[in-house]
């Protein structure tokens, strides 16, 4: 009998995910300069993920 596709391990899944973690809106807003010293982590702008 043959594994069902959804319980494959996670290291087979490589989709493209088009939301970011806060962690990651933040690395990629300091990477990208938009970042201020003193700013809040809540109400981020939105970003879209680097393709």
């Amino acid at each position: 009998m043959s594994q069902h596709r959804s319980l494959k391990g996670a290291s087979t899944i490589t989709v493209k995910r088009n939301v970011l973690k806060r962690f990651e809106r933040v690395e990629l807003l300091k990477k990208r300069g938009a970042w201020k010293a003193n700013q809040s982590v809540l109400g981020l702008p939105k970003t879209k993920p680097e393709a």
